[in-house]
């Protein structure tokens, strides 16, 4: 989990386009990031085995 700090300081707008960093907008993890979603991949893997996430399916073989 991201600190209220950290989270700030990545909503401001960086001096260069490369210091950019998204979080996911449920814990605000920044690593892993999924820009389809706006999550990490751990928060896309709980919602769609919970079924909440339109259009995915878990897949297995």
């Amino acid at each position: 989990m991201a600190t209220e700090a950290q989270k700030a300081k990545s909503r401001k707008t960086p001096k260069y386009s490369s210091r950019i960093v998204r979080r996911c907008w449920r814990c605000g993890r920044n690593r892993s990031y999924m820009r389809e979603f706006n999550m990490c991949r751990i928060c896309v893997r709980e919602l769609v085995e919970k079924g909440e996430l339109p259009g995915v399916t878990k897949s297995s073989w």
